[in-house]
């Protein structure tokens, strides 16, 4: 990277970080320091939300996604704006009307104490590790990318992080996330617009959708009803929109978000601004990812994108001899299909586009058995490796081809994304440590001095977990699945218990809570035993603990 890089880096940094601390200085109750004295305007809130949602996995594996699979995973978000209606009309003023914290303490008054701890309990659990994979996930990379140990790129994001969110609390997150929002867009957007830049001159915005379309990139929609499958519109609409409720209306990291808010209808527009936007975010991420996809149609791809991960393939003779036989051929492979693809770009006849997506087809299935093997031999350098490295392909596209200054820019967007995200996980996991275990069952009698300091000092603890869990964690998969499948492990029985709370007065506390323990059980029975796709486990999760507790409360009543 060049001087200039470095500066645009770490100056966006310094100042985002620099601008949070100095805006929230001064915080002399948990009032100030978990809420914000309830001063955000609903802009705010809506950037602050989308900003927690966009974590630096969302920037650095939503475009490789796109690249290897297309734009179906936007079907994932189909549901949100569904969720945020219901979240506004029905959920959000109940929180208004018990000026709670968290979102737990409504547990409690609707059922009982062992409910909210329940709920509370599962929470820190999931938010937890996921703070730990959302440090992870990027440091990664970024660490790979730039020559960095793992252990000291962990740290900086974490310490950056929990500079600003121990200083100022939710107002410190809330201000900075505003400002991190808009670097990590404008910065995807220049992104985009390099991409179309550097493709060949005959190739211009028109050609490369055109081509993307004709290789199935940009196919959004799947109406085939396949439970197994992860992303189609009906795993969106339903799957989504049980995820995106849970999310939003009962994951502390985002409740503390909107429940900062001035007033009750700044803090239904901030959510309503998040369920415009969401989708129309998403897509141009993807769509990114789908140009990055044709300019490597042009421009020779590596058969493997974390080249890092190569040192120890070259560093055995047998090995690197075997690599390079498969570059070579995989090279002669890329020549057949550029030349195909020049083709495309200009056909115009339905019987000759047909044929030439027939023939670039067939040598994408061979440079497949290319890649294969290519990984086969890096597995056999190095047995612990992670070879599926669709994290890597935007990163390796921005360091290669983009200019200086942008490459800067690029990181900027990356490190302000996981900063993001981890704040408002820490803000959240110390506030419900705080509330819901701490002064409720622990310190009940404390002066608000005190439980300001207590607050600080939980913030400090869980970003140093989530450091601990980022330093020893092993990357899963692809890096967004990977967070959204740990989320759909435990946002539909947190769902459950909530609905039931909102909607079936009828039900009582020990009924729910049986329910709850029952279908967590259950939901992780789907998971390590079935091929169910994930999106599922936010249904089962949700309508298992309504159904059960529902049966143990009639149960109960007729005894």
């Amino acid at each position: 990277m060049s001087t200039i890089d470095w500066v645009v880096l770490f100056g966006t940094l310094i100042l985002i970080v620099s601008y949070g601390v100095y805006k929230s200085r001064g915080s002399k109750d948990i009032n100030s320091y978990l809420k914000g004295e309830n001063s955000m305007k609903w802009w705010t809130i809506g950037l602050s939300i989308m900003a927690t949602q966009a974590s630096a996995i969302t920037f650095l594996s939503t475009p490789g996604q796109a690249y290897q699979d297309g734009m179906g995973f936007i079907q994932f978000y189909f549901g949100l704006p569904i969720a945020m209606v219901i979240i506004s009309i029905w959920i959000l003023p109940i929180y208004y009307k018990l000026k709670i914290y968290t979102a737990y303490e409504y547990l409690e008054g609707r059922f009982n104490l062992q409910t909210r701890i329940l709920g509370a309990f599962l929470f820190l659990i999931q938010r937890g590790l996921a703070a730990g994979i959302t440090i992870y996930a990027p440091a990664i990379i970024l660490s790979s990318i730039l020559g960095w140990p793992l252990f000291y790129t962990n740290l900086v994001i974490g310490v950056l992080v929990i500079i600003y969110t121990v200083s100022g609390g939710t107002k410190a997150v809330s201000q900075t996330q505003k400002h991190q929002m808009i670097v990590m867009m404008g910065g995807m957007i220049v992104a985009g617009i390099f991409v179309v830049k550097l493709l060949p001159d005959h190739i211009g915005f028109v050609e490369a959708t055109n081509l993307a379309g004709h290789l199935g990139k940009l196919d959004l929609i799947n109406t085939d009803v396949d439970f197994d499958n992860r992303y189609t519109l009906w795993t969106g609409l339903l799957g989504g929109l049980f995820v995106a409720l849970s999310y939003f209306g009962t994951d502390q990291s985002q409740v503390a978000r909107y429940l900062s808010g001035k007033t009750l209808t700044e803090s239904r527009l901030g959510l309503m601004f998040n369920g415009l936007l969401k989708i129309p975010m998403q897509f141009i991420i993807l769509f990114i990812g789908a140009m990055v996809f044709v300019f490597y149609q042009f421009n020779q791809p590596p058969v493997f994108f974390n080249e890092a991960a190569l040192e120890l393939v070259h560093a055995d003779p047998v090995n690197s001899d075997k690599y390079e036989s498969i570059e070579t051929a995989y090279s002669d492979l890329f020549i057949q299909k550029k030349e195909k693809m020049e083709l495309l770009a200009i056909s115009d006849q339905d019987h000759e586009i047909d044929q030439l997506k027939t023939e670039i087809k067939t040598i994408q299935g061979k440079e497949e058995v290319l890649r294969d093997e290519a990984k086969a031999v890096i597995k056999s350098a190095n047995p612990n490796i992670e070879t599926t490295d669709t994290d890597y392909v935007f990163i390796s596209f921005v360091m290669k081809y983009l200019p200086a200054g942008i490459i800067g820019l690029l990181l900027a967007v990356i490190f302000s994304a996981a900063m993001s995200s981890t704040a408002s996980e820490l803000n959240a996991l110390a506030s419900t440590t705080i509330i819901d275990i701490y002064k409720r069952n622990i310190k009940k009698d404390g002066s608000e001095r005190h439980y300001l300091i207590a607050s600080k000092l939980f913030t400090l603890f869980w970003g140093l977990v989530a450091v601990f869990f980022a330093t020893f964690a092993g990357l899963l998969d692809n890096l967004i699945q990977a967070v959204n499948i740990l989320g759909s492990i435990f946002y539909g029985t947190i769902l459950g218990i909530f609905l039931v709370g909102f909607f079936l007065k009828w039900i009582k506390g020990n009924a729910v809570f049986v329910a709850a323990l029952i279908a967590q059980a259950i939901v992780l029975y789907f998971y390590f035993y079935t091929d169910l796709a994930y999106l599922w486990f936010n249904v089962i999760g949700c309508g298992a603990v309504m159904a059960i507790s529902g049966f143990i409360q009639l149960v109960k009543n007729q005894n």
